[in-house]
């Protein structure tokens, strides 16, 4: 059976419902009405944990992480300076001559 609280009630109850969720229980935690988060015992988490397929393909910065072994050191030193260069074109206000304050 699941339990719905609000975040205030979660807040002000926490240390029951951690109680509530060992036991079994699952608590639903809401704001304005809507499911935000839930907390279920460490059994419930093992299983869901189980039956989550993991992505076979890399995602986000972890792509990069493959992508290291492949660049020397010049290659990756123009990486580098490429972003950095790509990142004043685009804010230039990050520039070195902005950070000194003028007399």
């Amino acid at each position: 059976m699941n339990t719905k609280v609000s975040t205030a009630q979660a807040k002000a109850g926490l240390s029951a419902l951690i109680t509530d969720a060992a036991n079994g229980r699952r608590v639903v935690i809401e704001r304005r009405g809507r499911p935000l988060a839930a907390l279920v015992g460490m059994e419930d988490l093992e299983l869901i944990e189980r039956e989550t397929p993991a992505s076979p393909h890399p995602q986000g910065a972890l792509v990069l992480i493959g992508a290291w072994g492949e660049l020397d050191d010049g290659e990756l030193d123009a990486l580098v300076g490429d972003i950095y260069a790509q990142r004043l074109e685009n804010t230039p206000e990050l520039a070195v001559e902005n950070w000194i304050p003028h007399s």
